[in-house]
């Protein structure tokens, strides 16, 4: 196919291999996305959701680190929650900095609902690969992700 990149193998590679990452994520996120809209969620929200739900109440900065979204889309995501009576926020009253993140009953009771067919849905996606495949996968995606962290 004309107009590929035609640099150093190096960068030609590292180029390649993330167009494929960011193809294979945008794809799964197609595909994964309809049942969280059929709940009027964004993955986001899903993800706030989740993470309350497993992990329970935390401060909203710990949320946005968990869930991988800046401190600016963290805010109108939990927002847009709260509007919706799905989650309660706290200001600390001993750090008013601190903004502390808690699920509502609806929001527990959504979140109990559509967890288990998502949570189906992602291993049928994922089971295109081998369990040791998907290990690997896992560990090699863990170590990109802390890349900026070891660099930092």
């Amino acid at each position: 196919m004309p107009g590929r990149y035609r640099g150093a193998p190096r960068e030609v590679l590292a180029l390649s291999t993330y167009v494929k990452l960011t193809r294979a994520v945008s794809a799964l996120g197609a595909r994964l996305a309809p049942r969280l809209a059929a709940e009027s969620l964004t993955e986001s929200q899903f993800g706030v959701l989740e993470a309350l739900h497993h992990i329970g109440p935390m401060h909203q900065s710990e949320l946005g680190e968990k869930i991988l979204r800046s401190s600016g889309n963290i805010t109108m995501v939990v927002g847009n929650l709260e509007r919706r009576g799905l989650v309660r926020r706290e200001r600390s009253t001993d750090d008013r900095r601190f903004v502390r993140v808690a699920l509502q009953p609806e929001g527990e009771r959504i979140i109990r609902r559509i967890f288990p067919d998502q949570a189906r849905a992602i291993t049928e996606e994922l089971a295109v690969l081998s369990e040791p495949e998907q290990r690997l996968l896992g560990q090699l995606c863990r170590r990109l992700g802390l890349r900026q962290t070891e660099r930092g």
